[in-house]
């Protein structure tokens, strides 16, 4: 029997079967979820906010004193500069302002992320000192799309789908000129990092590095290093934290 037709048959269709499970795969892949995630954020911006009152940047990556921070979105408006972050999850999304971790809830799976005001709050604090702005002009906002659901009460600044955009444009007082938004994304442009792979790749070994309880670390205030204390008073006693070796000059903690 000339089973030669059948070996052809199988193998034509291996041939789109195991690119479409590899494509299947990398979609749902957290690195995928990612950029689509921040795609439909810019077509969004794209359609909603006018590109000359509302200068854009994405994928920012600036120096830090312990590395490098990277940040999803920056839009320079006259009404104020806001730093987005974007989510793409599904499920149920529960968290506070205050909590360092939220949960995510998929059918009968939990997963914890990091609070994203909190990440975001040191994009804040780079683009700070990067611009020399005053921080009240600074507006942090975070946009979840993918289909997720809120099951507790969030900021107005946590938004969903293009929440973003109704909230940037909530902000209608005039802070900044014409001239002070060119000024500022002039310089936006020349302080970041070049948009290449080189670029990403780094910023994960400064992630790696910093997640690493046992790697030298740098005060993100003064630029001196944090060493591991432990708590002596307090409900916390016997606790460790980092704490900058210049201490009591500079009384900056970071928990371990």
């Amino acid at each position: 029997m000339d089973f030669t037709p059948i070996i052809a048959q199988v193998w034509g269709m291996l041939s789109w079967f195991i690119p479409l499970m590899l494509l299947i795969t990398l979609l749902k892949s957290l690195w995928a979820k990612g950029h689509i995630g921040e795609f439909l954020v810019r077509l969004f911006a794209h359609w909603q906010l006018d590109k000359q009152t509302y200068r854009r940047l994405h994928n920012v990556t600036l120096d830090t004193p312990d590395g490098t921070t990277q940040i999803d979105h920056v839009f320079l408006s006259p009404y104020g500069i806001f730093v987005l972050e974007t989510k793409n999850m599904s499920g149920w999304i529960f968290g506070s302002e205050k909590q360092a971790q939220w949960t995510q809830k998929l059918y009968k799976r939990t997963f914890k992320f990091q609070n994203p005001l909190r990440q975001n709050y040191k994009h804040l604090k780079a683009l700070e000192a990067t611009l020399s702005v005053n921080p009240e002009h600074l507006h942090s906002v975070i946009t979840f799309v993918g289909g997720s659901t809120f099951k507790t009460e969030v900021p107005a600044n946590v938004t969903q789908g293009i929440g973003f955009i109704r909230y940037i444009k909530s902000f209608q007082q005039a802070v900044f000129s014409a001239a002070e938004v060119d000024s500022m994304l002039q310089a936006l442009q020349t302080g970041r990092r070049a948009p290449t792979l080189a670029t990403h790749r780094e910023h994960v070994q400064n992630l790696k590095r910093r997640s690493d309880p046992t790697a030298e670390r740098q005060c993100p205030k003064c630029g001196s290093a944090l060493v591991i204390r432990t708590r002596k008073t307090g409900a916390n006693v016997g606790n460790q934290f980092w704490g900058c070796s210049t201490f009591p000059e500079c009384k900056t903690m970071q928990n371990l």
